[in-house]
């Protein structure tokens, strides 16, 4: 299993490239960010600093959207760091949530993020794609790649990512939710005529290394809140039916709304009607042998990357300990 971090883009830009290079010392493979311009600074800048400072972990958005960029600009953006970098960046990418909705938007359609993917990654390989029916392509690109890995918790979106992703990712880390949505994306592959073990599965959320669980709890807690929002829309949408697992559309019943100005933030007071019980279930929490025996129940089901988010009091400490026992025991 591979181990990820993510990282907002909060400044100094020059501390998350620090921290970046860090997390390349201590073994871990991939370096994502969030992508919301509004409330943070904006990432491909970055990326370029950390792919400077950095020889072989891969550097993307957790995640992008179809709707704040020109989708061949966002192509243009990936094939230049990879040409400068050597094929270092991925593209996690959904519908769209903080970065469009404080600038008043919804997020896409399914349709627009299906095509968005197919022309993000034909472009950035060199090939010709369909742009709102035009050809166009990049004659500068030589041996390109691009992995596009699909943010889904819905069902549509799940068919989706096992249709036309290279990957999925999930944001939380229950081991029973992520059974059921790895079991949902596999089946949309198989439906499609791919081979459903060419889909890669990550698993994103916080981790904190300690023993103070309680204090753990109250500095993640806004992960619970953050998926929430996401989960408010699909029970809007389908009801409480079966569209997704119980647990998730049972505890949002006390959800009162959610401020983007406390977006990922510790300390999030529109998350508090997340239970405890929900906050161990989504994150990993404890000391370094709880962690370890979770990513391995989640290896067990097919999980290829766990990324730890990184938004809480003790980053350093976390990053340090996944360096020093949890990516060696794995």
């Amino acid at each position: 299993m591979d181990v990820g971090v993510v990282f907002q883009c909060d400044p100094p830009a020059r501390d998350l490239v620090r921290l970046a290079a860090r997390a390349e010392e201590a073994g871990f493979s991939h370096v994502w960010t969030f992508d919301s311009h509004l409330l943070w600074e904006e990432p491909f800048v970055i990326y370029s600093q950390i792919l400077a400072a950095t020889s072989r972990v891969v550097v993307g958005p957790m995640v992008t959207n179809p709707g704040t960029r020109d989708w061949t600009v966002t192509a243009s953006l990936f094939a230049t760091l990879n040409e400068m970098f050597g094929n270092r960046t991925i593209c996690g990418i959904g519908r769209g949530d903080s970065a469009l909705r404080t600038l008043g938007y919804p997020p896409t359609t399914i349709a627009q993020l299906r095509e968005c993917i197919c022309v993000i990654r034909d472009l950035a390989y060199g090939r010709e794609a369909s742009y709102h029916g035009r050809p166009v392509h990049f004659p500068w690109v030589r041996d390109g790649a691009l992995d596009v890995w699909v943010a889904a918790y819905g069902p549509r979106a799940l068919a989706l990512a096992g249709e036309v992703g290279d990957g999925y990712i999930l944001q939380l880390a229950d081991p029973d939710i992520a059974a059921w949505m790895i079991a949902s994306v596999r089946a949309a592959a198989e439906r499609a005529g791919r081979d459903p073990a060419a889909v890669k599965f990550c698993v994103a959320a916080p981790a904190y290394v300690g023993d103070d669980i309680a204090h753990q709890r109250d500095q993640t807690r806004w992960f619970g809140g953050m998926v929430g929002n996401h989960v408010a829309d699909i029970v809007a949408r389908y009801g409480t039916s079966g569209a997704v697992p119980r647990v998730l559309t049972d505890y949002i019943a006390g959800r009162r709304g959610y401020d983007y100005a406390e977006h990922g933030r510790a300390g999030n007071v529109h998350a508090d009607f997340v239970p405890d019980e929900v906050v161990d279930r989504f994150c990993v929490l404890g000391p370094v042998q709880a962690h370890i025996a979770r990513l391995n129940e989640l290896r067990e089901l097919g999980v290829d990357q766990f990324a730890v988010y990184l938004q809480h009091d003790d980053k350093e400490h976390t990053l340090a300990a996944y360096g020093a026992e949890v990516i060696p025991a794995l």
